[in-house]
Order: structure tokens, then C-alpha cells, then sequence
């Protein structure tokens, strides 16, 4: 962990120095950056293995530099979890729908951020990237050419929609999708089809697949956990 590096993008100072100190027990190496145009600046010079990301800043607006860390190349698959006091719904969905990984509403307590910071880490370590065609974990695999699912070695039928909806969440873990996102890229943002219709194949591939293997975040969307 020595070598674990965590961008912190915050204009409160009390708040950033605290986190210095707390970070710097649990062994990481904390750079501040109190504006959005620094914090950006020095993610792409030297990128971090985590960004922690104010949403409220002085000068960029935490949405506007998560879109476009995500839609730069060198930086794209940072782990990235928000820090935010807007409690709001909308602002939520829309910075996970940017592509966050994750977000803690302030104030927050230091053993719940600890613990989202290791969760990100974890994965990250785990999931470097997903093959092209196909996924394994301890009880799932699924190729995705073939149409190939197995659970446990045992094939499990599921639907083109179901396979479809099943291979997005996976190759976005370990990032909440919105419902919308869903539909957007899996349905195509049909005019006849409704939310409900994404909740409805969700409790399919629960019902087939296991209920743990994909996470709700009430007021995001869904996340897949797969059997790490």
C-alpha cells in the first residue's frame, strides 16, 4: 500500500488536511489540489491510483472535470469517487451516469470513506480489464460470443436481452450504471419502453444468476458484483 497514490480535488483545506492525516496512517500518499484546473493538471501529469473529487469547486464544476477525466484516454479508468454535499437524487445519478464509481455524501465519517477507497482499490486490482468475450469469477462464466453462460459449471439459459443487459453490467463494473444509461446503450432508448422494464430483466438474471451477483444503489442504479 506505501505506493498507493490518491489525488484529492477539494477547496476546503480544514477538510483536506484532515484527510492527509487520516490517509496517511492507513499508508497511502494523499496530493491535494484545491481547484478543479490544478487538480486535472495533475492528474494527467502524474496520474494517481484513486480520485477523490469534490463536487462543489471554484472554478470547474466536480461533474464537468469527471466527464472529461472519463473521456481522456491516459485516465479514463481511475477509480473515481465523489465527495459531495448536494443530497439531491439528480446530482447523484448524474455524476455516477458521468462515470464515478462511487459517491459519500459530507459530512462522512473517516471509516466509511476508508472502507469505499479499499473497495475501489480491491477491484481495480481484480479487474484490470475484462477480456473481450468473455468473464470468469469463482462461480460465473460467461462467454460472450458463444452465448455461453455458466453458474457453478451448470449452463444457464437466458435471453439475448438478458445476455445483453448481463455483459454491459459486467464490462462497466465495478461502476453503478443508471437505469437510463441502460437503456440508452442496451435498448437503444426505445419510445415504448419504460424504466421498469430494466428492473424487470434485473430480477430475471437475479432469479437465474443469484441475487448477490448484481447490487442495487437506490436512487443510481445497478452495479455487478459478480463472485469475487
Amino acid at each position: 500500500m506505501p505506493d498507493t497514490t490518491i489525488v484529492l480535488v477539494e477547496d476546503d483545506e480544514d477538510l483536506a488536511a484532515s484527510l492527509s492525516l487520516a490517509l496517511g496512517r492507513e499508508g497511502y500518499a494523499l496530493r491535494h489540489f484545491g481547484n478543479g484546473t490544478s487538480g486535472l493538471a495533475g492528474i494527467l501529469d502524474e496520474p494517481p491510483d484513486l480520485v477523490l473529487l469534490d463536487l462543489n469547486l471554484p472554478d470547474i464544476d466536480g461533474l464537468a472535470l469527471c466527464r472529461e477525466l472519463r473521456t481522456t484516454p491516459a485516465v479514463r479508468d481511475l477509480p473515481i469517487i465523489m465527495l459531495t454535499a448536494r443530497a439531491e437524487e439528480r446530482d447523484r445519478v448524474t455524476g455516477l451516469d458521468l462515470g464515478a464509481d462511487d459517491y459519500v455524501t459530507k459530512p462522512f465519517s473517516l471509516r466509511e470513506l476508508k472502507s469505499r477507497i479499499r473497495a475501489q482499490l480491491r477491484r481495480r486490482t481484480l479487474d484490470q480489464g475484462v477480456p473481450e468475450n468473455a468473464y470468469s469469477d469463482q462461480r460465473l462464466t460467461v462467454r460472450r460470443d458463444a452465448m455461453d453462460v455458466q453458474l457453478d459449471g451448470r449452463p444457464v439459459r437466458l435471453t439475448a436481452r438478458e445476455l445483453d443487459l448481463l455483459w454491459f453490467l459486467i464490462t462497466n463494473r465495478p461502476r453503478v450504471v443508471t437505469r437510463e444509461h441502460i437503456l440508452e446503450r442496451v435498448w437503444g432508448l426505445s419510445t415504448d419502453i419504460e424504466t421498469r422494464t430494466v428492473d424487470v430483466h434485473v430480477r430475471a438474471l437475479r432469479r437465474k444468476l443469484g441475487a448477490e451477483c448484481i447490487e442495487t444503489l437506490i436512487g443510481a442504479g445497478y452495479r455487478f458484483r459478480g463472485y469475487e
